[in-house]
C-alpha cells in the first residue's frame, strides 16, 4: 500500500515538474502570432482593444487571446466589444461606432490549427474575406453576431468546418445568401444555430426534410423576411430539438394537424407572424414544453383547453389573436408552473368561478378585456411583479372595492392599465408601485398621491382635474425616487406649484395639454437632473429668460410651444440642449447668438412669435446641422420592473410640411429649423445654406429681402423648404435643381423673376409652389418663358417705333413753337416800331370793343 502511494506521489511530482517546465519553456507559436498580426493590420481599433498586440510580446499574453497551457497554441480568441450596451444598441445604431473594432474579418484566423472558439460579436466589422481556402478541424464555436454593418454574400466557408457545434451570426446581413440551408445542414456536429435578424429571404418552405445533424438542439431564425408558408421541414426535425424560434418572419398558413417528431421540445416561439387557423391538439401532448409564444398572429377558433395539461409550461403568450368563445379555469387546470400569462384577446369572454384558486403563482399577467368586474382569483396572486390590464371596463366606485384593489396593487412593481374604462376616484389613493402606467383610462377627480418608492409615473389622456399640488406637495420627504412624471392631456388647472424641491430625482417632466397657468416657480431651479421638460399647450406666461429654468443645466429638450411666454429668447440655454421648441408664444427681440454655441441642437423651432432682427450667420457652427458624421444618441429612459428592463423614448409633435406629426423613435434623425411667422428682416446669408445636414427649413411669413443664395445647392439632405410670403427678389438659383431629396417646396408670394431652373425636381412641384411671383415663368407655371421673351422683343420694337414717332412730334412742336415765336415777335415789332401800324392796331381794338358792347346790350334787352 505504501509503495503504491509512493509511486503515485512520484508520478504527481513528475507531472508537476513536466508541466512547470513546459510552461517555462513554451511561448506563443510564431505562425499563430503571424496570423493574429495580419488580422490586426486589417482592422481599425479606435478604443485600443488591441494595444497589447505587439511583436515583441508573447501573443499568449495579448488581450482576448487564450493559449493551451502546455502547447502554447492559440485555442480561444475573444474580442467582444467591451463598450456594448444592449439598451444603447436598441436606441442608437451608431452607439459603438468609434469605440469597437471596424474593418475586415480575415478568415485566415481559422488557419490557426488549434483554434477552438472565435468570438467577435458586438463590433462594427464591415467585410469578411479570406486569402486561402478555409479549412479547420478544431473550431467548434463561432460568434460574429451584432456586427450590424457586416454583410456576407455566401456561407460556403462554414461548410468546410465540420467540427462546428455552435454558430451565431445574428444581426448580420445575409440577404444575398440564398443557399444557407444547404451549408448548415452538412455540418455533422451542429448543436445550436442562431441566425436571428439576418434579412434572410429563402427558407425552402416546400422542402419536406432538412438533413440537419442528429445532435441539433436549437434553431433560432427570428426576425427575418421569409414571407412564405411555414416550412415543412421544421416539423420533421430530430426528436432531440429543444428550441425552435420562428418569430417575426411574416410566415403565413396553418400549423400541421399531425403530431411532429418533436417530443423533446422545450420552447416553441411563433409570435409576430400571420399564422391562422386553430391550434392543433398535438400542442397539448408536448409534455416538456415550458415556453409557448403565439401572440400577434391570426389564430382563431376556441382557445384550446388541452393547453391546461402542460404541467411544465411556465410561459404562455397568446395575446392579439382572433380566438373566440369562453376562457375559464378549465384552460389552466394543471399549469402549476405557470409564471407568465398573456391573454389580451378581444373576442374572448373570461368566465372564472369566483371561488377558484389557481394552481400557479404568476410573476407577470397581461390580460383583457375584463368586464364587468375583476376576477377574484387575481387577488390570490401574491407573487406578481407585473400586472397589465387592457381594453377592460370595470367599476371601483365602492370604497371597499377601491381600497381593496389599490391595496393589492401596492406590492406589484409594474402596474400598467391602458385604454380601459375604470370608474373610480384616485384622489384618496396612495400609489406605491415602482413603475405606474395608467394611460387612456376614464379616471376622474383629482390626482393620486405617490409614495417615495415610485420611480416612473405616467397618467396621461384621462379626465383628471384639479391642481397638481395634490400630487407634488403632499410629500415633504427628500428621498423620493420619482424620475419620470407624465400627467399630460388632462384637465388640470392652477399654477405649476412651488413644491419641486421634494422631487430632485426628476429627469423627465411632461405637463403639456392641460389648463395650467402662471409662471415658472422658483423651486424648479433645484431640478438639476432634469433633461426633458414639456410644458406645451397650457396658459403659462412670464419671462423664461430670467426664470429658474436657467439653473437646470442638464436640459436637453425644452418644449413650451403654444403658451403665452414673453420676453427675449433665453441666452442661458445649456450646451447640452438638443431640441428647443418655443413656437406660438409672445417672444420678442433678436435671435441670440448663443444658440450657435449649442453643438447638439437638432431642432430649432421658434415659429409664430414676434422675433425681429436678422437671422444669425453663425448657425453653421451647430455641429448637428453641418457634420454628416455626427450622430446623436437619443434620450431614453430605462427602468427595471423586477423582471425586465423597459425603455421609454422621448417624443415630440412637430409641424412639418404643413402637417402635425408625432415623432418618437425617428426624432433623433430630425434636423429642423423653423423661424416662420415672425418679423425677421435682412437678407439670407450664404452661411445659412451651408447647413448641409438640415432636412427641414421654414423661413416663411417674415420680411426677408435679397436673393436666394446659390449656396442653397449645398443642402443635399433638404426635404422641405418654405420661403413663402417674404420680399425675396432675383432668380431661383440653378443649384436648387440638384436637391434630389426635396419633396416639399414653397416659394410663393415673393418678387422672384426669371425662368424656373429646369430639372425634374423643381418641375415636379405644382404651380402653387411658385404663385404670387408675377415675373416667374416656365414649367410648372402656365407662363411660357419663350413667349415672354417674344413679347419683350415685340415690346422693344414698338418702343423703337414709339421713339421714332416721339422724335418726329418733338421736332414738329419745336418748329411750331419757333414759328409762333417768330410771327409774334414780327407783329409786336411792327406795332412797336411803326406809328401807322400802331394807330391802326389800336383803332381795331377800340372798334372791336364798341361792337362787343353793343352786342352785349342788345342781348340783355332781349331778356327783358
Amino acid at each position: 500500500m505504501d509503495s503504491n502511494n509512493t509511486l503515485w506521489k512520484r508520478k504527481y511530482v513528475f507531472a508537476m515538474m513536466l508541466s512547470t517546465l513546459c510552461m517555462m519553456c513554451s511561448c506563443c507559436n510564431e505562425r499563430d502570432k503571424e496570423i493574429l498580426l495580419k488580422f490586426k493590420e486589417g482592422v481599425a481599433d479606435p478604443s485600443g482593444l488591441l494595444s497589447s498586440w505587439k511583436q515583441e510580446q508573447d501573443c499568449c499574453q495579448w488581450k482576448g487571446v487564450r493559449c493551451h497551457n502546455i502547447t502554447a497554441r492559440v485555442i480561444h480568441l475573444s474580442l467582444r466589444c467591451d463598450y456594448y450596451d444592449p439598451v444603447e444598441l436598441v436606441e442608437h445604431d451608431n452607439y459603438y461606432l468609434q469605440k469597437c473594432l471596424t474593418g475586415d474579418i480575415n478568415l485566415s484566423l481559422l488557419d490557426m490549427e488549434y483554434l477552438q472558439s472565435l468570438d467577435l460579436r458586438f463590433n462594427d466589422f464591415a467585410t469578411i474575406s479570406s486569402d486561402s481556402t478555409v479549412n479547420s478541424s478544431t473550431l467548434n464555436y463561432i460568434d460574429l453576431s451584432y456586427n450590424k454593418y457586416l454583410s456576407i454574400k455566401s456561407l460556403q466557408w462554414l461548410s468546410r468546418i465540420p467540427s462546428l457545434e455552435y454558430i451565431d451570426l445574428s444581426h448580420i446581413d445575409l440577404h444575398m445568401e440564398t443557399n444557407w440551408l444547404h451549408f448548415v445542414t452538412v455540418l455533422p456536429s451542429l448543436v445550436e444555430l442562431h441566425l436571428d435578424g439576418c434579412n434572410l429571404e429563402s427558407i425552402s418552405p416546400s422542402l419536406g426534410y432538412a438533413n440537419f445533424s442528429a445532435s441539433l438542439q436549437v434553431i433560432a431564425l427570428s426576425g427575418n423576411s421569409f414571407y412564405s408558408e411555414m416550412p415543412k421541414w421544421i416539423f420533421n426535425l430530430s426528436s432531440h430539438v429543444h428550441q425552435i424560434d420562428l418569430s417575426s418572419n411574416y410566415f403565413m398558413g396553418q400549423l400541421p394537424n399531425t403530431l411532429p417528431n418533436l417530443h423533446s421540445l422545450i420552447s416553441l416561439q411563433l409570435h409576430d407572424n400571420y399564422l391562422n387557423g386553430s391550434i392543433p391538439d398535438w400542442i397539448g401532448q408536448l409534455h416538456y414544453l415550458t415556453t409557448f409564444e403565439i401572440d400577434n398572429n391570426h389564430f382563431s377558433g376556441f382557445f384550446p383547453t388541452n393547453l391546461g395539461n402542460l404541467s411544465s409550461l411556465d410561459t404562455l403568450t397568446a395575446h392579439r389573436n382572433l380566438f373566440t368563445g369562453v376562457v375559464s379555469e378549465r384552460n389552466f387546470a394543471k399549469l402549476k408552473n405557470l409564471k407568465f400569462l398573456s391573454l389580451v384577446l378581444p373576442y374572448i369572454t373570461f368566465d372564472f368561478d369566483p371561488l377558484w384558486i389557481p394552481p400557479f403563482q404568476l410573476d407577470k399577467l397581461y390580460i383583457g378585456p375584463l368586464h364587468p368586474t375583476l376576477p377574484q382569483w387575481l387577488y390570490t396572486q401574491t407573487s406578481l411583479y407585473s400586472l397589465i390590464i387592457e381594453n377592460s371596463e370595470f367599476l371601483l366606485e365602492a370604497a371597499d372595492n377601491n381600497k381593496k384593489f389599490w391595496r393589492f396593487t401596492s406590492t406589484i412593481q409594474h402596474l400598467d392599465f391602458d385604454n380601459n374604462t375604470i370608474e373610480g376616484d384616485l384622489s384618496e389613493v396612495v400609489l406605491n408601485s415602482s413603475i405606474i402606467e395608467l394611460t387612456s383610462n376614464n379616471f376622474k377627480g383629482g390626482l393620486p398621491r405617490l409614495s417615495s418608492n415610485v420611480v416612473f409615473f405616467q397618467l396621461y389622456n384621462s379626465s383628471l382635474s384639479g391642481s397638481i399640488s395634490h400630487l407634488l406637495c403632499h410629500s415633504k420627504k427628500s428621498n423620493n425616487k420619482l424620475q419620470y412624471l407624465d400627467i399630460s392631456d388632462n384637465n388640470l388647472s392652477g399654477g405649476l406649484t412651488d413644491c419641486w424641491m421634494n422631487w430632485k430625482s426628476l429627469v423627465y417632466v411632461n405637463l403639456g395639454g392641460n389648463n395650467l397657468s402662471g409662471s415658472i416657480p422658483p423651486s424648479m431651479a433645484l431640478l438639476s437632473n432634469l433633461t426633458s421638460l414639456h410644458l406645451h399647450e397650457n396658459n403659462l406666461s412670464g419671462d423664461i429668460s430670467s426664470s429658474s429654468l436657467q439653473y437646470c443645466r442638464s436640459l436637453s429638450i425644452l418644449n413650451v410651444r403654444e403658451n403665452s411666454f414673453s420676453g427675449n429668447i433665453p441666452k442661458w440655454m445649456p450646451q447640452s440642449i438638443r431640441i428647443l421648441q418655443l413656437r406660438s408664444n409672445k417672444f420678442i427681440g433678436n435671435i441670440p447668438s448663443q444658440i450657435c454655441q449649442m453643438p447638439f441642437l437638432i431642432i430649432l423651432d421658434i415659429a409664430y412669435n414676434r422675433i425681429s432682427g436678422h437671422i444669425p450667420k453663425c448657425l453653421n457652427n451647430i455641429t448637428a446641422f453641418v457634420d454628416m458624421h455626427y450622430s446623436t444618441s437619443w434620450i431614453f429612459y430605462e427602468f427595471f420592473d423586477g423582471g425586465a428592463f423597459f425603455i421609454y423614448r422621448d417624443n415630440l409633435i412637430l409641424l412639418v410640411k404643413g402637417q402635425q406629426s408625432n415623432y418618437d423613435s425617428s426624432l433623433k434623425l430630425m434636423r429642423m429649423v423653423d423661424l416662420s411667422s415672425n418679423n425677421l428682416t435682412g437678407t439670407m446669408s450664404p452661411q445659412l445654406f451651408s447647413l448641409s445636414q438640415l432636412h427641414f427649413l421654414n423661413l416663411s411669413h417674415n420680411r426677408l429681402t435679397g436673393t436666394i443664395p446659390k449656396e442653397i445647392g449645398n443642402m443635399k439632405q433638404l426635404e422641405s423648404l418654405d420661403l413663402s410670403k417674404n420680399d425675396l427678389t432675383g432668380e431661383i438659383p440653378e443649384s436648387m435643381s440638384s436637391l434630389s431629396f426635396l419633396n416639399n417646396l414653397n416659394l410663393s408670394f415673393n418678387n422672384l423673376r426669371g425662368q424656373i431652373p429646369s430639372g425634374t425636381q423643381l418641375q415636379s412641384f405644382s404651380e402653387l409652389s411658385y404663385i404670387g411671383n408675377a415675373d416667374l415663368c416656365g414649367p410648372p407655371l402656365p407662363k411660357n418663358c419663350s413667349n415672354h421673351g417674344d413679347d419683350t422683343k415685340a415690346s422693344g420694337e414698338n418702343d423703337d417705333d414709339d421713339g421714332d414717332e416721339s422724335d418726329f412730334l418733338s421736332c414738329l412742336y419745336m418748329g411750331l413753337g419757333v414759328g409762333f415765336a417768330s410771327g409774334f415777335c414780327g407783329v409786336c415789332g411792327a406795332i412797336f416800331f411803326g406809328r401807322k401800324c400802331r394807330h391802326a392796331y389800336f383803332r381795331f381794338l377800340y372798334d372791336l370793343r364798341d361792337r362787343f358792347y353793343v352786342l352785349l346790350l342788345t342781348n340783355l334787352n332781349s331778356f327783358h
